[in-house]
């Protein structure tokens, strides 16, 4: 890597639950962010690990996010949105800093400005997703328990929006509400009731 070379990971956090954005983070490779020992897969830390390690990036690190909410992924669909999210994200980059090339996590082929590769498990193995990783998946839990409060029949402090039994219950008791994602909820309650 040369001094010009500016290699950003980006990963999302969200694609999956019934309620809630898709949020997307970038983060701009250091040998800072390579040697750090929290810098790993989001879903292999603690929440209070991953905290931490958000709190050492916002403080020494170049970081952008985005943030898709789930009636635009009802518009678009998730894939759209995801890539949505991340260029939101790297536009964050780019006030700071210019990439050179972007690495996503996973198998899909998204479209940037720039030269770009998915690398599939990339969150794992290149610390730069991991980092993008972290950012993505503390800010939406931040967000989750914060709706948790406008909406607390739906216990999203609790899942963050996934598919789990408490929260599936809760939307046979309650309804959708407005955050949730009425096309991902069509096998649960029947397109007639989304």
């Amino acid at each position: 890597m040369t001094d010009s070379t500016v290699i950003v990971g980006i990963d999302e956090a969200g694609r999956g639950p019934l309620a809630g954005p898709v949020v997307a983070g970038a983060c701009v490779l250091t040998k800072e962010i390579e040697s750090h020992p929290l810098i790993k897969d989001s879903k292999s830390l603690t929440h209070e690990q991953r905290e931490e390690a958000f709190s050492w990036i916002e403080k020494n690190c170049t970081y952008g996010f985005g943030v898709v909410s789930g009636k635009e992924i009802d518009d678009n669909g998730i894939l759209a949105s995801t890539e949505k999210a991340m260029t939101l994200a790297i536009e964050m980059i780019e006030k700071v800093t210019t990439p050179t090339y972007i690495i996503s996590d996973g198998r899909d082929k998204f479209w940037f400005n720039y030269p770009h590769s998915s690398v599939i498990r990339g969150d794992e193995s290149e610390p730069c997703i991991s980092a993008g990783s972290i950012v993505a998946k503390v800010l939406r839990d931040r967000m989750m328990t914060d709706y948790a409060k406008e909406f607390p029949e739906y216990k999203f402090e609790d899942h963050k929006g996934y598919g789990s039994p408490l929260h599936i219950e809760a939307i046979h008791m309650f309804g959708p509400c407005s955050l949730h994602r009425k096309t991902f909820l069509t096998k649960i309650l029947g397109s007639e009731n989304t």
